[in-house]
Protein backbone atom coordinates (compact mmCIF):
# COMPACT_ATOMS: atom_id res chain seq x y z
CA UNK A 1 0.00 0.00 0.00
CA UNK A 2 1.13 3.13 -0.75
CA UNK A 3 1.87 5.99 1.66
CA UNK A 4 -0.75 8.72 2.24
CA UNK A 5 -0.24 12.14 2.35
CA UNK A 6 -2.48 15.28 2.39
CA UNK A 7 -1.68 19.26 1.04
CA UNK A 8 -2.21 21.59 4.06
CA UNK A 9 -5.13 23.20 1.86
CA UNK A 10 -7.00 20.01 1.05
CA UNK A 11 -7.31 19.47 4.82
CA UNK A 12 -8.03 22.75 5.66
CA UNK A 13 -10.95 22.34 2.93
CA UNK A 14 -11.80 18.77 4.68
CA UNK A 15 -11.95 20.64 7.96
CA UNK A 16 -13.97 23.77 6.28
CA UNK A 17 -16.89 21.57 4.47
CA UNK A 18 -17.29 19.15 7.90
CA UNK A 19 -17.78 22.55 9.80
CA UNK A 20 -20.33 24.06 7.46
CA UNK A 21 -22.45 20.64 7.71
CA UNK A 22 -22.14 20.56 10.83
CA UNK A 23 -23.61 23.91 11.07
CA UNK A 24 -26.53 23.14 8.83
CA UNK A 25 -26.86 19.83 10.71
CA UNK A 26 -25.49 18.92 14.09
CA UNK A 27 -23.56 15.52 13.03
CA UNK A 28 -24.05 16.16 9.43
CA UNK A 29 -20.20 16.59 9.73
CA UNK A 30 -19.31 13.47 11.10
CA UNK A 31 -20.76 11.77 8.36
CA UNK A 32 -19.22 13.96 6.05
CA UNK A 33 -15.85 12.82 7.51
CA UNK A 34 -16.70 9.39 7.27
CA UNK A 35 -17.51 9.56 3.47
CA UNK A 36 -13.88 11.37 3.06
CA UNK A 37 -12.12 8.48 5.36
CA UNK A 38 -13.80 5.77 3.56
CA UNK A 39 -13.01 7.66 0.27
CA UNK A 40 -9.37 7.88 0.94
CA UNK A 41 -9.32 3.93 1.87
CA UNK A 42 -11.24 3.10 -1.81
CA UNK A 43 -8.14 5.13 -2.94
CA UNK A 44 -5.67 3.57 -0.82
CA UNK A 45 -6.72 -0.07 -2.15
CA UNK A 46 -7.13 1.12 -5.75
CA UNK A 47 -5.10 4.14 -6.88
CA UNK A 48 -5.49 4.23 -9.98
CA UNK A 49 -9.64 3.18 -10.73
CA UNK A 50 -10.46 7.25 -10.61
CA UNK A 51 -10.10 8.81 -13.79
CA UNK A 52 -7.27 11.09 -14.78
CA UNK A 53 -8.38 14.28 -15.00
CA UNK A 54 -5.30 16.76 -15.12
CA UNK A 55 -1.61 14.77 -15.84
CA UNK A 56 -1.09 12.56 -13.04
CA UNK A 57 -4.18 14.13 -10.98
CA UNK A 58 -6.70 11.68 -10.61
CA UNK A 59 -10.33 12.83 -9.47
CA UNK A 60 -12.53 10.44 -6.82
CA UNK A 61 -16.01 11.70 -6.37
CA UNK A 62 -17.85 11.23 -2.90
CA UNK A 63 -20.90 9.35 -2.84
CA UNK A 64 -23.20 11.20 -0.54
CA UNK A 65 -21.68 14.72 -0.54
CA UNK A 66 -20.97 17.04 -4.16
CA UNK A 67 -17.44 17.01 -3.31
CA UNK A 68 -14.52 14.97 -4.99
CA UNK A 69 -10.94 13.64 -4.36
CA UNK A 70 -8.16 15.42 -6.43
CA UNK A 71 -5.35 13.44 -5.66
CA UNK A 72 -1.56 12.56 -7.41
CA UNK A 73 -0.57 8.40 -7.27
CA UNK A 74 2.94 8.83 -7.44
CA UNK A 75 5.93 5.70 -7.18
CA UNK A 76 5.81 5.51 -3.49
CA UNK A 77 2.96 7.70 -2.07
CA UNK A 78 -0.85 9.03 -3.04
CA UNK A 79 -1.20 12.89 -2.48
CA UNK A 80 -4.10 14.12 -1.63
CA UNK A 81 -4.50 17.85 -3.19
CA UNK A 82 -7.63 19.01 -2.94
CA UNK A 83 -11.18 18.51 -1.81
CA UNK A 84 -13.56 20.41 -3.76
CA UNK A 85 -17.05 21.18 -4.29
CA UNK A 86 -18.00 20.44 -7.46
CA UNK A 87 -20.55 23.91 -8.28
CA UNK A 88 -17.81 25.94 -6.63
CA UNK A 89 -14.38 26.45 -8.50
CA UNK A 90 -13.93 22.73 -8.80
CA UNK A 91 -10.26 23.09 -9.85
CA UNK A 92 -8.72 25.63 -8.04
CA UNK A 93 -6.38 23.56 -7.04
CA UNK A 94 -4.33 23.53 -10.30
CA UNK A 95 -0.24 24.35 -9.24
CA UNK A 96 -0.45 22.65 -5.97
CA UNK A 97 1.95 19.39 -5.39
Amino acid sequence: MHMLSIHEAAEAEINEAADFYDLECPGLGSIFLDQIEKAIENIQLFPTVSPPVHGRVRKKLLRVFPYSLFYSVLPNEIRILAVAHMKRRPFHWHGRR
